[in-house]
């Protein structure tokens, strides 16, 4: 048995990050272990929601002035700061929970939490020892975790006025929240779209791997591929996998005068072309949606589908290695959820297969994306 010791001398300052903006990627090497088990997944995962929870509880000193000055915005919206915060804690009470289940098979970052309140006296006091086996990954994952959360607090901040993945608007909308504990959905953005894609390539990977995942398409681009190719030929990429849409082009839904047309079309297009692969979900590229627009999904029977996990890849804002591994602690932090990568990049092609060898003993399960976002 392996304890986490605690010393005082660890004061850094909250203040002392990154600027604005940077991506958050920790480097898993800096953890000693090995998820050859479940009971090794479940020690990583206590460790970095305590991390996390630790970095959470800091960031609640910063009166409003200041935490608009440490995101880099002039305004902050509070109240939805705190309504994000507020579901934050909830789902870390209810991560630990299940991660403590293991907690007589190793007892390393098992601490007596029996409410919020326990678990907010634990972060508060979470701390790592210099002579602790797991000194090398404490200060990256504290720093990963301080990037992590300005993500979030940023996107909270601007929330509603600019719509993000980071809170939904009502049912409707699907993030991952709902799934059972150790289970992941695969999804990835901008499938079929022209060169370069990558769409073929993870798909016969998926199939070789027996997993599924949905794929969300542009429907300028499956017009354009169909200008180009068979029916057939699309059908054979996408079989097996779940296709869903992100609307006609790549733009904003938000203030968009044409938007429902936009997924109107598109879903037109991909319920009649790919029939056995069409799932009635939009995924609003950027996350950009309406908040009034719960009529019109309810009534073209389509549901928001959102994410809780970002590789972060668009753009090339993360190497492949980097943006596997931020996936990969976002996994253990959450422990359940909607992973989104971006089928664009050659990166996807190194993140997928790395994460699903990492993966492979620790435990977790592939929601079939057929009943992903039920």
């Amino acid at each position: 048995m392996r304890f986490v010791f605690l010393f005082s001398a660890w004061l850094l300052s909250f203040g002392v990050l990154a600027a604005p903006g940077e991506v958050a990627t920790l480097d898993r090497s800096t953890w000693p272990e090995q998820l050859g088990n479940p009971t090794l997944f479940d020690v990583a995962s206590r460790a970095e929601i305590l991390m996390f929870a630790h970095v959470l509880l800091t960031s609640e000193a910063l009166d409003e002035p200041a935490l608009a000055q440490r995101l880099g915005l002039r305004t902050v919206n509070m109240a939805s700061v705190n309504h994000v915060r507020q579901r934050l804690w909830q789902r870390l009470l209810s991560n630990y929970n299940f991660a403590q289940q293991s907690c007589d098979q190793d007892a390393s970052f098992c601490f007596l939490v029996e409410d919020l309140p326990t678990l907010r006296e634990q972060a508060a006091k979470f701390q790592i020892g210099e002579d602790s086996y797991y000194i090398k990954w404490a200060e990256p994952s504290r720093l990963f975790h301080a990037q992590y959360l300005d993500e979030q607090l940023r996107k909270a901040a601007l929330f509603p006025q600019t719509s993000s993945e980071v809170d939904r608007f009502g049912d409707f909308e699907r993030n991952g929240d709902e799934m059972h504990d150790r289970l992941f959905l695969l999804t990835f953005d901008s499938g079929a779209n022209a060169m370069p894609d990558n769409t073929t390539w993870v798909t016969e990977y998926l199939r070789k791997s027996n997993l599924s995942g949905t794929f969300f398409v542009l429907g300028k681009d499956i017009q354009a591929r169909l200008a180009e190719r068979s029916v057939a030929s699309l059908q054979s990429t996408y079989s097996m996998q779940c296709v869903g849409v992100q609307g006609w082009e790549f733009r904003s839904h938000s203030h968009w005068q044409d938007w429902q047309d936009s997924i109107r079309r598109s879903v037109e297009l991909v319920k009649n072309k790919l029939p056995e692969n069409y799932v009635p979900l939009f995924r609003p590229p950027d996350g950009q949606r309406r908040s009034d627009a719960e009529g019109f999904f309810k009534s073209q029977g389509v549901r928001v589908a959102l994410w809780d996990i970002d590789a972060q890849d668009g753009a090339g804002k993360l190497k492949a290695t980097q943006s596997a591994q931020r996936v990969l602690t976002l996994m253990l932090l959450w422990r359940h959820g909607v992973i989104n990568f971006n089928v664009k990049q050659d990166g996807v092609k190194t993140a997928l297969p790395w994460l699903i060898t990492q993966t492979a003993q620790s435990g977790i399960g592939w929601e079939d994306c057929q009943s992903g976002f039920q």
